[in-house]
């Protein structure tokens, strides 16, 4: 699709937890839904299907909707996003545009300019963006082997730390009572269990709550700086602001500007969803 507005389109931002959809006509807003997070990887067409089918299609009644842009965790692969567009036009024959969650961001933090755009949520992942395209992305890799300073790592940290003693025994006992959690039941979640990255992402406000204390600081702050120097430093971070958007860099912003110029960097717009900025950019 060339246009980037129709008279009324549905914008999607899905990541591996929700999927937030928003109905825009005349440039505004005019219905927001909440759905479960989609991610073709993990998901098949018919999973996807029956999602959009259960919580969406209702919430759209009698709407006529010209296009569909959606914008995915996953959706970075041509045969990932056909499995998406597929799934959307069993139910809206009409033109669908699928691109990555880091699209996204890019746009909806960069517009037109150039720029570095950083998610923090769930997973991390970064860009470079030159105002029309990504020109450059380092692998974020996922929750075992990258992802730094997302919500899953930090939780995989914490459940780390818990299980191997490196908190304080009264701080990890609160924790195991406050989720109903045993070391069983973590290895279960965490091993055989799917989803095991929105389990550990749900940990965050535990660490929220305790960043007092001395080993929560130091855990935060380990895994936020080795995501500024694991990936944004191989973008020309020096020259162009560096925007973030996620649930985790919204909440964890004043540690992360802290972060940010120790290091040098100049950190631009900070939004805990890239939906505002998507519905401005396909709105011009």
């Amino acid at each position: 699709m060339n246009n980037r507005y129709k008279d009324m389109i549905l914008l999607a931002d899905s990541g591996s937890t929700k999927t937030d959809w928003c109905l825009v006509t005349d440039g505004k807003p005019v219905l927001h839904v909440c759905t479960k997070g989609t991610n073709p990887f993990f998901q098949t067409t018919d999973e996807i299907s029956e999602e959009i089918a259960s919580n969406l299609m209702p919430k759209l009644e009698r709407s006529v909707i010209d296009a569909v842009y959606f914008y995915g965790a996953g959706c970075a692969f041509p045969e990932k996003n056909e499995m998406i567009r597929r799934s959307v036009n069993r139910y809206l024959p009409v033109p669908v545009e699928v691109g990555s969650d880091l699209l996204a961001a890019a746009r909806a933090l960069c517009g037109d300019e150039p720029g570095i755009a950083c998610i923090l949520g769930t997973g991390s992942n970064s860009c470079y963006y030159d105002g029309k395209e990504i020109i450059k992305n380092v692998s974020p890799l996922g929750f075992i082997l990258g992802d730094e300073g997302s919500g899953a790592v930090l939780g995989k940290l914490l459940i780390g730390d818990v299980l191997k003693n490196q908190l304080p025994p009264a701080l990890k006992e609160q924790f195991l009572t406050q989720y109903g959690l045993t070391p069983a039941s973590i290895m279960d979640k965490v091993y055989r269990q799917p989803f095991p990255n929105r389990f550990l992402a749900g940990l965050s406000p535990f660490i929220r709550e305790h960043l007092d204390e001395p080993a929560i600081w130091e855990l935060v702050t380990r895994s936020f700086l080795a995501f500024f120097t694991r990936n944004v430093k191989q973008y020309d971070c020096f020259e162009l602001p560096v925007h973030l958007v996620g649930s985790v860099a919204w909440y964890y912003q004043d540690i992360l500007k802290d972060i940010a110029f120790d290091l040098g960097l100049h950190l631009g717009a900070i939004a805990q969803s890239p939906m505002e900025g998507l519905i401005a950019y396909h709105g011009k």
